[in-house]
Formats: C-alpha cells, sequence, structure tokens
C-alpha cells in the first residue's frame, strides 16, 4: 500500500481509504452487517488503515460497524474519519432533505454545525466507535444558519480536550475554507471527484495545492458507474439513491461503458479491472491526496485496495486522457 500525508498534519493515509457510507445501508438498499465488518478487516489486512464514515451513515450503524471491525486492532495503527452536522435527530439549522432510515421511517436531514451540537455529536461518535479520539473530523456540508467560526471554534475546543486529533471540512468551497481558517489550520477538504466530475479542478485543487491541504475524493467510481459493472437496464434495490440520479440513466450507462471499453486493454495489461484502473487514475491527478473507496463485502473491498498497486505510465495516462475527453454524459 501507498501512503501520503494529508495536508500539514501527520497523518499517513493509505491512498485507497475505506469509505463506509454504504455499509450503513442508508440510502444504498440495505446492508449486510457482518460482510460490512469483514470488508473493513480485508482491508486493513491489505494495508487500507483508515476508515471514513459518519453519524449519518445509517443513523449510526456505519460508525458502529466501523468500532466492532478495528476492536481487535491496536487504536494507533489505524486512523479513524469521522464527521458532524448533518442531523436527523435534530430539527435545526439548514434543511437538507427528507429521507427514509434503514427501517423505513420517514426522517428530515438538517445541516447544521452550531456549538453545542457539534459538541454533542463528538461524544455519541467515540461512543459508537468505541474509541476515546477521532484522527479527523470533519464537517459535513456547510450550514448557512451557523457562523463557520462557531463550528470550527467547537472543534479546536474538541482538539485541546484531546477527543480530535486535526479538523477537515467536507464540500467546502474556497472561500468557505479560507473562512474557516480563521479560527484553525484545516488538514483537507473531502469532496467529489471522479473521471466524469471533475469541477474541483477549477478553484478547490488549486487552492488547496497552494495552502497544503489535504483532498480525499468521494465517489471516484460515480457510485458505481466507472466500473463497468452497471448495465442499461439495471434496476437498483429500493432505497437506493442511484436510482434517481442522472448519471444512471441507460444513454449515460451506454456511454460510459463504452469509454471503459476503450480503456480496458491498458487495465488488462496490468492483469487489474477496469474499477482499479480507474482509482488508480484519480489518486494520479495533481492534488488529490487519498480516493473514498466503498466495498460491501470482502471480496470487494480488497480489489478497490489493489488499486494503489498498479502504476499508469505517462503514455497509458495520455490515452487515458484522450478518450475521457470524449465522453459526455447528458443531463
Amino acid at each position: 500500500m501507498e501512503y501520503r500525508k494529508l495536508g500539514s498534519s501527520d497523518l499517513q493515509l493509505p491512498v485507497i481509504t475505506f469509505g463506509a457510507w454504504a455499509a450503513g445501508g442508508w440510502m444504498w438498499g440495505g446492508n449486510d452487517r457482518k460482510e460490512a465488518v469483514e470488508a473493513i478487516r480485508a482491508s486493513y489486512e491489505i494495508g487500507v488503515t483508515a476508515i471514513d464514515t459518519a453519524p449519518i451513515y445509517g443513523q449510526g450503524l456505519s460508525e458502529e460497524i466501523t468500532g466492532e471491525a478495528i476492536r481487535e486492532i491496536s487504536r494507533d495503527k489505524v486512523q479513524i474519519l469521522t464527521k458532524f452536522g448533518l442531523r436527523w435527530n435534530l430539527a435545526k439549522g439548514d434543511f437538507y432533505f427528507n429521507s427514509k432510515d434503514n427501517s423505513g421511517k420517514d426522517i428530515a436531514i438538517y445541516k447544521y454545525g452550531g456549538k453545542a451540537s457539534i459538541i454533542q455529536e463528538c461524544e455519541d461518535s467515540l461512543r459508537r466507535l468505541g474509541t476515546d479520539y477521532i484522527d479527523l473530523y470533519q464537517i459535513h456540508w456547510p450550514d448557512v444558519t451557523t457562523p463557520i467560526s462557531e463550528s470550527m471554534e467547537a472543534v479546536e475546543q474538541l482538539i485541546t480536550q484531546g477527543k480530535v486529533r486535526y479538523a477537515g471540512v467536507c464540500n467546502y468551497s474556497v472561500a468557505q475554507m479560507d473562512e474557516a481558517e480563521g479560527s484553525l489550520t484545516l488538514a483537507s477538504n473531502q469532496v467529489p471527484y471522479s473521471m466524469v466530475k471533475r469541477d474541483i479542478e477549477k478553484d478547490v485543487v488549486p487552492y488547496c495545492l497552494k495552502h497544503n491541504k489535504g483532498i480525499l475524493a468521494y465517489s471516484p467510481l460515480q457510485r458505481g458507474l466507472l466500473t463497468g459493472k452497471i448495465k442499461p437496464g439495471h434496476v437498483f434495490a429500493a432505497g437506493d439513491h442511484r436510482s434517481g440520479m442522472y448519471h444512471f440513466s441507460d444513454i449515460n450507462i451506454e456511454r460510459t461503458n463504452s469509454f471503459l471499453q476503450t480503456i480496458k486493454p491498458i487495465a488488462d495489461a496490468k492483469q487489474a479491472s477496469v474499477g482499479q484502473l480507474v482509482l488508480r487514475w484519480t489518486i494520479d491527478q495533481p492534488g488529490i491526496t487519498v480516493a473514498l473507496a466503498g466495498a460491501r463485502n470482502a471480496r470487494q473491498a480488497v480489489e478497490n485496495a489493489k488499486a494503489a498497486m498498479i502504476t499508469i505510465t505517462p503514455d497509458e495516462m495520455a490515452i487515458i486522457n484522450h478518450a475521457l475527453k470524449k465522453l459526455e454524459l447528458v443531463r
């Protein structure tokens, strides 16, 4: 496994970090707890020492699964990355959207970064994770109803108390990162990034490169689209959020799969899957520190981790990028 320093922190993260959203089942059509635990443990065995989770993933379930999976691992051998600021059990802040929990019960999600709420969320996360500190604590989404300084000051307090090691943000713009920096030093920004979603290259990437901030790229496989395993006509399970995304229309699946077939010979020559090639491409892009890759079982987890073990030559990168320029998704 390859490891990289996250911004100015002393965290050395695996370039493929385990993303535990799907492990919580919420918005992914459910989960199998035993398989999720095994996936995290299998990842660790192959060098994936970091897990990115959040309270909202399964309304606490993902954090509980993470805690169970790492229980027998020495705490200093693993990095726990979790989040705060999405509340399903407190109707306060910036309303986000209505959803259903894993039992089918209606819930309303709010973005909220009030100080007292953050302090309580941290205590709840520590309990679910079975640990006394969090390596990277990240606000999940900006909350327009709370000053950024208030949210960051709460995290600074948690750092002073030893409950959090480093502060990060998710889905923050350059202006929001700059404002947050007025209260504390950020280690990173976690943002969506994939071959078919590259908006951050315009401003976030240059900013992070200039100011030594790490970037954790989430959904690098565009939620499964870039594996080539999804075919036109695919029917997602009830509660799976992908069913309403334009990326998964039949025409976009066809166009994406055609592109993936173009670059498949490069993967084949490396005895790698297309998904592994896509992950390697992602972590080879300027400014990207790590890619978060989710897995429902041990087999998928190990396949993701092995993406770090392949290399892409300059000539191969040119071929991939040339083919990528021709890929156009329909909104």
